[in-house]
């Protein structure tokens, strides 16, 4: 008999309320869609009605955000002064969008801007002290964080002792101690009043990069108005590549960026897409998930990510060409390494013990552990880590499965960790080799306590939304 390749988990009968069935009828969804839609996360009417809507009317106020007014006032007193400012930006692609996203909307208000992708291999997640030094020797008066910064405390102090203002940007968990930043604009603080949660980094660049362009130009004569509308493009593929849901004002940003990449795509993604063979007319989010989010991610996993953030910055067609045939290569060479790599951890994940995580170490590339521990994630159906040892210490990224979540996991190991950070879904560490041991054990720990008793059926889950009897096929 043919066996799927999946374990099919079918849903669990609900019952939708009436109002949300007639909120459906009104924008004219079918009760069959609407229950799907309710199973996805949309409970209430008003949410029902915004799913429908035009995109632009999913958008919510940027000042709504924790902090959004101090970021634009920093801003603002910086153009007064002419200082510069040091864009610090992750380097996966959600972290390379908002950075472009911030450079961008920075220079258009007039300020002067200094890009900074730090590296994978010597810098890690997070603001870093090399990063802080380097805005003291260009003499810049802020550092804003891109989807990063919640957790650098200390390199943030360390700005401040150099009397220079941090201005985070971020999405990620919240520690309990908050840095000491000028300005924290983060949606998961516990004092936000901001409608929704769900904004990946470059979604929270995008809405202060909207607030920037309406409120930040009154009384500035030397540069002609300007709107942020077309870094939407931006934003919804870091949206996309960081697994964010589409849902709410991310579905709102994904439907804006999907019709500016279609009809008016900016130079370094549209060399991007000519480069893998990829009409602009059938760009859909699977094209930003499997085509366009691998190939700037390739450029900091087997080389610099600077060179994806100069991708996106580039107005240059011949240099976005010449980029794009370098973020080609490199996703190559990704590829290989990772197919590599897969086949050697596979034979140490077969000779374990079955556990409730996955939980290896080696000494596989650093920019290749984050796409092995997804494979193991979806593969075996169970939270992944995979570390490697990176100087005097392991690196490690996480992804979760199962509902299992990582970033609290992490939080309650935090006295065996040098660093951490990251969501629910996905996270990463360093951890001392002595540490490693007990923290695997707590991990382990942890997996067995909140996630049910893993089925003897060992393959991945596979959601199903619908299930209809043969005759409505």
């Amino acid at each position: 008999m043919i066996q799927p390749a999946y374990r099919w988990r079918f849903p669990a009968g609900t019952i939708v309320a009436p109002e949300l069935l007639e909120a459906g009828d009104r924008v004219g969804l079918s009760p069959r869609l609407v229950a799907i839609l309710h199973a996805r996360g949309l409970t209430t009417a008003p949410e029902l009605v915004a799913f429908a809507a035009a995109p632009a009317d999913g958008l919510h106020d940027p000042l709504l955000l924790p902090d959004a007014s101090l970021f634009l006032e920093r801003c603002v007193t910086a153009r007064e002064r002419g200082e510069t400012i040091l864009v610090f930006g992750d380097f996966d692609a959600d972290g390379l969008t908002g950075l472009a996203i911030m450079t961008t909307a920075l220079r258009r208000f007039g300020l002067n801007v200094e890009p900074y992708v730090p590296s994978r291999l010597e810098e890690g997640h997070g603001l870093s002290l090399r990063a802080v030094q380097a805005a003291v020797q260009g003499k810049a008066g802020v550092i804003v964080t891109v989807d990063c910064g919640s957790t650098s405390g200390t390199e943030i102090r360390a700005a401040a002792d150099a009397g220079i203002d941090v201005l985070v940007t971020d999405h990620h968990r919240l520690p309990e101690v908050l840095p000491p930043a000028r300005a924290l604009v983060n949606a998961h603080r516990a004092d936000s009043q901001y409608p929704d949660r769900r904004l990946a980094g470059s979604g929270v660049a995008f809405k202060l990069a909207q607030l920037l362009a309406r409120d930040g130009q009154p009384g500035h004569t030397s540069q002609t108005a300007w709107t942020a509308d077309d870094l939407s493009q931006l934003a919804m593929i870091g949206t996309v590549a960081d697994v964010a849901p589409v849902l709410g004002e991310n579905r709102a940003i994904a439907r804006l960026g999907l019709e500016r990449l279609r009809t008016s795509p900016r130079a370094g993604l549209a060399a991007l897409l000519a480069g893998a063979s990829i009409p602009l007319e059938t760009v859909d989010l699977e094209t930003v998930a499997y085509h366009i989010a691998p190939r700037l991610n390739a450029a900091g996993r087997v080389g610099e990510a600077m060179e994806a953030a100069r991708l996106l910055l580039t107005d240059d067609l011949a240099e976005a060409e010449r980029l794009a045939a370098t973020l080609e290569h490199a996703n190559a060479t990704r590829r290989d390494m990772t197919a590599d790599a897969m086949s050697e951890a596979l034979a140490v994940v077969e000779a374990m013990p079955d556990e409730p995580a996955t939980i290896i170490r080696g000494s596989w590339p650093v920019g290749i552990v984050g796409l092995m521990a997804s494979k193991f994630a979806e593969d075996r159906g169970r939270p992944a880590v995979v570390g490697t040892t990176v100087g005097e210490v392991i690196r490690a990224s996480c992804r979760s499965a199962r509902g299992f979540d990582l970033a609290a996991a992490l939080e309650s190991c935090s006295d065996l960790l040098l660093r951490y950070g990251g969501h629910p879904g996905a996270a990463g560490f360093e951890v001392t080799p002595r540490n490693w041991e007990p923290l695997r054990q707590r991990l382990l720990t942890l997996a067995e306590v909140s996630l049910p008793a893993l089925e003897t059926d060992r393959r991945a889950e596979l959601l199903i939304d619908l299930a209809l009897p043969a005759a409505d096929v």
